[in-house]
């Protein structure tokens, strides 16, 4: 059956991607509060900080030795991201994954990388399919490895190729914004057994597509590969129930 394309492909391909000399500069000012920032949201994303963990604004500023001020800035930033949560009475911690929120970031990932796959079909010449390929090799060998950090590493290269290879970089920026609880999730999945390799074998079969210049098909096998974490979603909830939220508040 052929697949009916999203709506959003026929805005996307009216679209230009964002030039890095476009974006505004950020203020001088901000720099110490930014790298707070960036580094915090690592720790967060990454799950070395595990939800539900209290976090201290004196211990965080003592060790990167400066003052409240920046620190308070970046916490605020997090906490805009859905990445920390604030309770005046109990004070500030890492907040939980909220389920509720992941079928929709994934609709939204599914929704626009499906139409980077199709695209990247349409367009990508024969170095880029080598590209590709190469890209699946070190997935397999870092998979083999059990190489977390790099795989997952690896497996974010692929994606943003796919979107370069399609003609809008910019579309994978948009989808880093809209995953950001999605790769939480994420880096629960991947010490499943036999986790990675099935990821290898959904990104291969998404090459495979596009080597033979078949769009439709290099889309569905995008969407399947998407799809499979909703299944992951259930299963993980029984594992690390203390990691989720559906939407208490703390008391």
């Amino acid at each position: 059956m052929e697949l009916k394309e999203h709506p959003v492909a026929s805005l996307l391909e009216g679209l230009a991607p964002v030039r890095p000399s476009a974006m505004p500069a950020r203020p001088r000012t901000r720099t110490v509060s930014a790298t707070i920032y960036e580094s915090l949201r690592e720790e967060l994303v990454s799950l070395r900080r595990k939800p539900g963990e209290p976090l201290s604004e004196k211990e965080i500023a003592g060790a990167y030795g400066v003052s409240r001020t920046p620190v308070r800035e970046a916490i605020l930033r997090l906490a805009d991201d859905g990445l920390i949560d604030i309770f005046p009475q109990s004070g500030t911690f890492v907040s939980r994954i909220p389920v509720a929120a992941l079928p929709e970031a994934l609709v939204i990932r599914k929704a626009l990388e499906e139409t980077m796959a199709r695209l990247a079909a349409e367009r990508a010449n024969p170095r880029q399919v080598e590209e590709l390929a190469a890209s699946i090799g070190r997935q397999r060998q870092l998979a083999a490895e059990g190489n977390q950090e790099a795989f997952h590493a690896a497996d974010e290269e692929f994606h943003a190729m796919l979107a370069k290879i399609a003609g809008y970089p910019g579309v994978w920026r948009l989808v880093q914004q809209v995953k950001l609880q999605v790769d939480r999730f994420r880096r629960l999945t991947l010490p499943q057994k036999g986790r990675m390799q099935r990821v290898v074998r959904e990104h291969a079969a998404v090459v495979g597509a596009i080597k033979e210049q078949e769009p439709q098909e290099a889309a569905r096998r995008m969407a399947l590969h998407l799809d499979a974490l909703l299944v992951d979603l259930k299963n993980l909830q029984n594992l690390e129930p203390e990691y989720f939220s559906n939407g208490e508040d703390r008391t």
